[in-house]
């Protein structure tokens, strides 16, 4: 029992110093780790935004999103309503040539779509492939989103529910990058 507590203590000790052990600082790049171009126009999103949400033409203001880019700079993490009941995320990422997301929606499904459009472009389409905990048949889920980027600071968001098969409404989101106040106003 002692051996066992003394390894994991060293082990905890050690978690600090595992990313110099791996040869170099968080920004390098891994050993077959894609770099996407489309997921750089997602990972200038890291920050906090705030804005409008429409559904079905009823507007509110109050709209927050946070971007987080993590996982050695391959993944894009969108929290929708930080801390609120209805908190949902998203989680965009490289799959070999393609760009692709998993929306974890407060409805309790998770649908998987896939991104259609050239880095250049101002809009990016993700598609429908799939959805877990969910009949597509059957049940209400999001099917797709586009994000047409309308400056380095502003972007909009349209995501289309589906249920039972077919499109149901429309979400979307109005985000402006939320500037750090400067001191001294």
């Amino acid at each position: 029992m002692r051996t066992a507590s003394l390894l994991a203590v060293a082990l905890l000790i050690s978690l600090p110093l595992a990313p110099a052990a791996m040869g170099g600082d968080d920004h390098e790049k891994h050993e077959g780790a894609v770099e996407s171009p489309l997921l750089a126009r997602f990972k200038k999103l890291e920050g906090r935004w705030t804005g409008k949400m429409s559904f079905d033409g009823q507007e509110s203001d109050g709209a927050v999103a946070v971007y987080k880019v993590t996982s050695n700079g391959s993944t894009v993490v969108e929290t929708l309503g930080p801390g609120t009941p209805h908190e949902m995320v998203t989680v965009i990422h490289p799959d070999r040539d393609a760009l692709v997301l998993t929306h974890y929606c407060a409805a309790g499904n998770q649908p998987r779509m896939r991104a259609k459009g050239k880095p250049t472009d101002p809009k990016v389409t993700f598609e429908f492939a799939d959805v877990t905990n969910a009949d597509p048949s059957k049940d209400t889920f999001m099917h797709d989103v586009t994000f047409e980027f309308l400056s380095d600071d502003e972007f909009k968001a349209d995501w289309t529910n589906y249920s039972k098969g077919k499109p149901s409404g429309k979400a979307t989101f109005h985000l402006r990058r939320e500037k750090a106040e400067t001191k001294g106003k």
